[in-house]
Parts: C-alpha cells; structure tokens; sequence
C-alpha cells in the first residue's frame, strides 16, 4: 500500500530492482542494541546507519511465556488496514500479528514466500498477459473457522480495484490493473491475470507493504468493507488473536492463538497501550510498556540512554518528515502559493531544531520516494528545495497576493491558513512554531490547532480539514506502488489534493518496470513532477529509534524488515 502517517512505509522490484535500490547502508551486520549509556555513533561518522536494529536470536535463545507491553500513538476507530481511514501506523501494528501477509521481508527489501499462508507464488505469461498464480497453504484458516482460499483473494481484489466508489480502500495499486481472480487447480490456488505488467505484484498481500489479506466474509459489499472494523476486529488469522479492545483504558490485549498452525509464538501476550508520544519515554522508565517507537524526540532518547535494562534500537529506513499542504483549499489551489509557501521555510532550521542531540545527519531530504542512503536517490527539486523568502514574496505577489500591512491579501481575504498538528508530539509543536514564524516575515498568517491524538487523523487530516499538517511518513520496500496512493490523483491517502497526469504516469511506468535502471529513473520523474504540483514538502529522513528492554529480541528498529511474531520474546 503507502507509507504509513505517522503523527505519532519503496518493494523494491522483484530480483535487479531489489538490490539496486535497496538501502546502501553501512556494511556492518545488524548489531543488537546499545546497552544504556552507550553513545551512538557521532554526527561526523553519520549516516553509518544499520539496516536493522532487533537483537536477533535463535528461538532456542528465549524464554517461553511472557507478555509484552507496547506503545502506539491512537487507539483507531477503523481497524481495517486497508480502509482510508485505516492507513496508519497504530492501526498497522496492532493488525500485523492478526492476519495473513504472504511475504516476508528482509533488510534489503528482498521478499521470501510467507510459509504459514502460502506455499508458492509465481508470476508467469499466458496468452501475452501477466499472470500471478498463488498457491495457499491448506492449513490456513480464519478464526471463525473458515478456510482461507481463492474466494479471499478475490474478494479482496473486488473491493481494492477502485472499480466501485462505494469501497474506500488505503490504496488500489496493482489490484486496479487485474481483469480476473479465478479459481486455480482447487480452492487453495487462485489466478491473477494483469491487464497490464505489474512488477512489483509482490506488494500484494503483503505486511512490508502494509497490505494484508482480509476475510471475504468481512469486506464482499461495500458496507461490509467500510464497517465490519469500525471499533472491532471480528475475524483474524494469525499467530496471535484479540483477546480485548477496552476504549477506556486505550489498550488492545491480544493472546497467542492456540489454533495458530504456524511456529508456536514465544510470548503469551502483547498489550498495545495508546498514548501520546511525549509520555512513552516516562511509560517506558517507569516500567509500563517494553518497546515504543521514539524518533527524533531528544528527551525521550535521554531517557532510554538512562533507563536501567533498556537498549537504543537504532536503523536507517525509507521515513520521513514532511509538511502537507492542502489545495483543496481555494487559497491553496494555486501551485504558485505552494510552491512560494516551500520557499519561504528554512528547512535547515527547522531539521536542526528537530534533531539536535540525537547524533543523526540533519540533511534536508530532496526526494518523496527515495531517502539519501537509497541507491537511485537524487534531488529533482529544481530550486524549490532552497529557502528564498525573497522569491517566496515574489511568487505571491504574481499570485495576487499583495502585502497590506503584515499580511497579505486578495479580493479582500487574508492569506491566513490553519496548521493542524497532534497533541503530545514535541517535533509537530516545534515545526508548527517555526513555520508560523517564517510564514509570517512573507506576510502569510498561520494559526495552529493542537488535535487530541486520537482525532488528528480521525477528525482532521481524513476529513481534510486543514490548510497545513506535520506529521511522518512511514516507507516500505516497493519505491514506486508504494506510494502510489499517496500522490496520484485518485490516490485514497493523498491528503494534498494535489497530483498531475506526469506524476501518474511516471509512477505507473516505475511500477511496471523490469530493470532496476527503468525503475530508478521513472521514480526519479516522478518525483521531478511532485516538486512542480507542490503538494508535500518533504524535511528529512525520519530516525528509526526505537526504546526497548535489552533483553527483549527479534523486535525493534525494523529498517525494511518485518518482524516475525511468532520469534519474538525475552531472552533465557
């Protein structure tokens, strides 16, 4: 699907694709992670980032039983993943150990068959068309006791197509270039023929891609699929089912399921606690949650590096931070004022004020599809990277908006725009000062509404209410499908309302491609044309840092990889 909205996820093409825009990250193995008090690398050896951070072990090496405690940003009212209102990290992490994904991905973005769902997938041609043939493992079953089959898949293909406006899906890509899901040998294989050649078909039903399978039971008609998940999770099939969603406590307890057929999972339980991100630092010292996502939040970084048992879990992934612009909004539907808005921010300050003590480059990032330590990486911003408030001033005025005391005007309104951010997050509070700040001295007014966590999403940024947001952006392994639907025109997570018939067709061509030169160039066009419309102004590549007890294995700062839930848990 897309990246990921954190407030709080390109594969890589199968085979040459994989490899030649996987991350070139530091040629270190992944290492476990540091020990409290143990420095991170410095600012001058930066970015020697690992491509993962999990403290492998073997399943020998742990302890049966066990609870895990972790922290996540929102407690959802959509619990589809593959709903638009779905797409989102707290979503995600809670969905991951319940359904079915079919592949598995490493730390180079290389996807390997998922044996509990799946027994062989392979794409072929047949009658001058692409064809995907996928064999299901027959053990594989619904929680309602249902097999999982062919009529699932389909399903899914129905509701994902962008066929029927009825559905809201996260994302159609590459199920909106499939004709036919049919039947294969039995009711365990289906086969997917391609009205058009989709490279990267493995980012269907996959978890690194944020695209799990759901039950046909569940999302056949349009209301089903819209809300069968609201404020439930009816039916899984994973190593893990729902034992409890309780609202009032913000937690979500789920329980090994004794039904799994798969790798008996190490741990009994894993509780998901909501909360803002500026109390996950205090939960985790105290002793409440094991693991929470820290980013680029200073304060919280000290505190794991202090925390008694704790480990700093620390890799480079395709992340980042970003400011969105709304042009549905008339003000904004010029891409002139947005372009000149781009201009008159001062990235470098913003980013040095984000990262400061943290020993992570605070390099402006110059793509929206690749972070700089991906091989294809290059900056097709075409100047409107540089922070110019004089051309800023100058783009406005060829807008019509003139200066009239400290702001500016047209036709009688004022260019006064509300920036959403969420309660609780110190790098959205600090953007949001500094951009109002920088607005102003081109004459442009800024007014901050604080969203309660659970409503910025919810309430705000799906509904598109707003006229500016911060927030992060989460990658996968596929460059191009990947984010798809953040961009295109018809995308269902483009909160900007921007996009281009060049920006389609660039992305469409990346996605279709079969050699990794094909691919690199048609993202790196595709990215040239986003600058133009822009709607999303990216800042810089997200840290992966992640708060976890040291003894705590086969979790934490992911980069490409997935975690496997049936291996992860505390050392012997």
């Amino acid at each position: 699907m897309g990246r990921r909205r954190l407030h709080h996820r390109t594969a890589l093409l199968a085979g040459l694709t994989a490899l030649s825009l996987s991350l070139t990250l530091c040629s270190c193995a992944s290492q476990p992670g540091s020990a409290a008090g143990d420095a991170l690398p410095s600012a001058a050896e930066s970015p020697k980032l690992t491509s993962m951070d999990v403290n492998p072990r073997d399943r020998s090496q742990l302890r049966q039983g066990g609870t895990l405690h972790v922290a996540i940003t929102q407690f959802s009212h959509q619990w589809s993943p593959i709903h638009t209102d779905g797409s989102e990290s707290s979503t995600m992490s809670v969905t991951k150990p319940l359904l079915p994904t079919f592949f598995r991905s490493d730390a180079a973005g290389t996807q390997t068959v998922n044996p509990a769902y799946l027994q062989d997938a392979h794409t072929e041609q047949r009658d001058g068309r692409q064809v995907v043939v996928w064999t299901l493992n027959p053990k594989a079953h619904w929680s309602d006791g249902t097999p999982i089959t062919w009529r699932d898949l389909e399903a899914n293909w129905r509701a994902l197509n962008g066929k029927d406006p009825a559905y809201r899906p996260s994302s159609s890509t590459g199920f909106e270039l499939v004709s036919s899901v049919e039947r294969g040998k039995d009711d365990f294989q289906a086969v997917m023929t391609f009205e058009r050649p989709f490279s990267e078909w493995q980012s269907m039903f996959n978890g690194a891609a944020n695209a799990p399978l759901l039950p046909a039971s569940r999302i056949a008609t349009p209301d089903l699929f819209n809300s069968a998940y609201l404020d439930a999770i009816p039916v899984t099939a994973g190593p893990f089912k729902v034992e409890q969603m309780d609202r009032a406590a913000q937690t979500v307890t789920l329980v090994a399921d004794p039904n799994w057929w798969g790798d008996k999972p190490m741990l009994d339980r894993i509780v998901f606690h909501a909360m803002v991100p500026n109390a996950m630092a205090t939960a985790f010292a105290k002793g409440e949650i094991d693991l929470f996502n820290n980013g680029p939040d200073v304060a919280g970084y000290q505190t794991i590096r202090s925390t008694k048992g704790a480990a700093v879990r620390r890799a480079g992934g395709p992340d980042f931070r970003q400011f969105t612009l709304n042009a549905r909004n008339p003000v904004l539907a010029d891409p002139t004022v947005r372009q000149a808005l781009f201009q008159a921010i001062n990235r470098d300050a913003v980013i040095r004020a984000d990262l400061n003590g943290l020993d992570w480059p605070a390099v402006p990032l110059n793509n929206h599809l690749l972070v700089a330590n991906q091989n294809a990486y290059r900056d097709n911003s075409l100047g409107l990277s540089r922070y110019d408030p004089a051309e800023a001033a100058r783009k406005l005025d060829a807008a019509g908006w003139k200066l009239d005391g400290d702001v500016r005007k047209k036709d009688g309104r004022e260019l006064n725009l509300r920036m959403v951010v969420p309660a609780g997050v110190t790098q959205a509070q600090n953007e949001a000062a500094s951009a109002t700040k920088m607005l102003k001295d081109v004459g442009v007014k800024v007014t901050t509404v604080t969203a309660a966590a659970n409503e910025f999403f919810d309430k705000y940024i799906n509904r598109d209410d707003f006229d500016i947001t911060t927030y992060s952006l989460l990658g996968t392994p596929f460059p191009a499908s990947g984010n798809r639907a953040n961009f295109v025109q018809t995308g269902g997570t483009n909160h900007t309302g921007t996009g281009s018939p060049a920006v389609d067709a660039a992305l469409d061509r990346a996605a279709a491609a079969t050699d990794a030169a094909t691919a690199s160039e048609a993202i790196n066009q595709a990215d040239g044309e986003l600058w133009k419309v822009a709607g999303m102004l990216p800042l810089y590549q997200r840290p992966q840092l992640y708060g976890a007890r040291a003894n705590l294995a086969n979790i934490g700062a992911q980069g490409l990889s997935d975690i496997v839930w049936e291996n992860v848990g505390f050392e012997k």
